[in-house]
């Protein structure tokens, strides 16, 4: 069965989001949501998630019952705490009703360890001595990620749904101050290490708000782009190839423009760990909700 993965071609995120969230079974009714954004820096969208997204997000989730909401956060490029006064997010959360979790001020037990599981062949081998991943993730009944469309000058290469996990990782450990995220950036398998937090969660939905990007540099500046395009779905790796293809689609960094989608560091391996159902570009069904979008869709991909 291919992963289906919807878009629209729109400059109005309010309807096209609304319409994109119109296309899955989301049941929330009385569950507990976690929030992943992308809120690594106080830089204007599409360096952070748009304000406007993070609304409708949060809006439709309390009309379809959600018991409670959390956005878990850490910045990479900031204080957290500055980072989301700057963008508007504290205000719109004491406005909305929404719980903030500033993911540098928790102590270590509200982080779960994540190290190679013994059942499986394969694991978080590239991490030195795992990983901890903040509770807010791992307690919630669904999780819901909104990322961005952005290349990454630090390693990443481009930071899509895969690269936007990082932060649901603390970056130094509250107990003995090790600090993941030096481990993460000075080592030759970065890319491979993204992947492998991919493994230790599942999203109930993934929306990328492309209608702005950065083709180089990323992720908090770079050289702008206007796709104009929402696009939705639950399976990461379809929705990074696809991020990826329209990155190339805009003449992108070399390092994003080399070989095949799927031999992408972050891709094959996530891959390689079956955290989603997509292997190739053949897995993935794209669905366009417009003749506009469709036109588009023939165009790029």
């Amino acid at each position: 069965m291919k992963a289906e993965v919807y878009l629209i071609k729109t400059e109005d995120r309010v309807e096209g989001i609304n319409t994109l969230l119109d296309q899955f079974d989301l049941d929330v009714k009385d569950e507990r949501i976690a929030l992943k954004a992308n809120y690594n820096s106080a830089d204007p969208y599409p360096a952070s998630t748009h304000i406007d997204t993070l609304r409708t997000l949060v809006t439709r989730l309390q009309e379809k019952g959600a018991k409670e909401i959390k956005l878990g956060a850490r910045s990479g490029m900031g204080v957290t705490w500055s980072v989301l006064l700057n963008m508007g997010v504290e205000d719109l959360a004491d406005e909305l009703g929404f719980q903030l979790v500033n993911l540098d001020m928790l102590p270590y037990e509200k982080f779960t360890k994540i190290t190679k599981d013994p059942s499986k062949e394969d694991g978080p081998t590239h991490w030195k001595r795992g990983f901890l991943i903040a509770n807010v993730f791992k307690e919630a009944d669904k999780i819901i990620q909104t990322c961005c469309l952005k290349t990454h000058r630090f390693g990443g290469h481009f930071t899509l749904s895969l690269k936007n996990s990082v932060g649901m990782v603390v970056k130094r450990n509250p107990w003995d101050k090790y600090d993941y995220m030096a481990e993460l950036h000075h080592s030759k398998a970065q890319r491979l290490m993204i992947a492998e937090i991919n493994d230790a969660y599942k999203p109930a939905l993934v929306l990328l708000d492309a209608i702005s990007g950065y083709k180089n540099q990323g992720p908090d500046k770079g050289e702008l782009i206007h796709p104009g395009l929402l696009i939705a779905g639950t399976d990461r790796i379809a929705i990074d190839a696809i991020g990826v293809k329209l990155l190339r689609s805009y003449g992108t960094t070399p390092e994003v423009s080399q070989g095949k989608i799927f031999e992408q560091e972050q891709i094959a391996r996530a891959v390689e760990l079956g955290i989603d159902s997509v292997r190739s570009a053949e897995d993935i069904q794209l669905i366009p909700l417009t003749d506009e979008t469709a036109d588009f869709a023939e165009q790029i991909f």
